[in-house]
């Protein structure tokens, strides 16, 4: 065991403790991937993610994300918690305003702006999910079909008729686990539009996160979801509210770009100094 520098980052807000934090290991060199989920799940915060060396050309740093109980492809909020960690000590530099994630499902471009960070969702594949199971634990209104949205982790997407009945909602979780963990799905994102106003909520129990309190990759889902709606379309973009049901209030960036997705926000390190590892 040696002593790694590590950061615990706030994202989607500026506020200290208002966000979803994540808990990056700036050094995982010599880790083995049991001993990154053993931390993964002693830290037991949604994601952990270690820092290695890129190994592909054009990136600047390589990264792997851990919930309690598994590791992701890729994961929205530990995308830009990450960045800000590795740019605040100094491992890259953001050239250009420029930086790129090397992660399990490719490459990650992100933006570097004054206001905060942004990456482009790596991919997004949507499939209607029409049997009624799918709705029933909801047990509310949905509005059209639910989808599974696939932006590197699976997230079954459903719209509710009311940003009452989202805030409301009160699922069963293990049904739900019951319902996503066989078909290869992270968990389900649900949202409600109210006239500017767009509030997401993202449940993954099988992955150990009752809620998770705002979620990067969620948001991305409920954007594509929505691009495919006709919802939105090139040049669009709105801030979506997550969080509050769990004492957080985060706020997400959501751009297009043509058919790209931009998720964003901002990011604050709540926590900074070593762990043995």
């Amino acid at each position: 065991m040696r002593q790694r520098a590590f950061r615990q980052v706030d994202v989607f807000t500026a506020v200290p403790y208002l966000g979803n934090p994540v808990a990056v290991v700036l050094d995982g060199e010599g880790l083995s991937t049991a001993e990154m989920q053993a931390f993964a799940n002693w830290t037991n915060l949604s994601e952990t993610t270690f820092v290695l060396p890129a190994t592909a050309p054009g990136a600047d740093y390589r990264v792997r994300i851990f919930t309690p109980k598994a590791e992701l492809p890729f994961a929205g909020h530990p995308t830009l918690g990450t960045a800000h960690a590795v740019l605040e000590a100094g491992l890259a530099q953001g050239a250009d305003g420029r930086l790129v994630q090397q992660c399990a499902v490719g490459l990650v471009d992100l933006t570097v702006e004054a206001k905060g960070l942004s990456f482009k969702l790596p991919r997004y594949g949507l499939s209607e999910l029409n049997d009624a199971a799918a709705a029933a634990w909801i047990g509310t209104e949905v509005l059209g079909s639910a989808q599974a949205v696939d932006v590197g982790p699976v997230w079954l997407v459903a719209e509710l008729a009311s940003v009452a009945a989202l805030e409301a909602l009160r699922h069963d979780a293990a049904a739900l686990a019951a319902y996503y963990v066989p078909k290869g799905m992270t968990g389900a994102t649900l949202f409600a539009v109210e006239g500017g106003r767009v509030v997401v909520r993202s449940f993954a129990p099988g992955d150990g996160i009752a809620e998770d309190p705002v979620c990067g990759s969620g948001n991305g889902a409920v954007a594509a979801f929505r691009l495919a709606a006709g919802q939105v379309s090139d040049g669009d973009s709105y801030v979506a509210s997550q969080g509050r049901q769990v004492g957080r209030d985060g706020f997400v960036h959501v751009r297009f770009d043509g058919a790209e997705i931009h998720i964003g926000g901002q990011c604050v390190t709540c926590v900074r100094g070593d762990v043995r590892l």
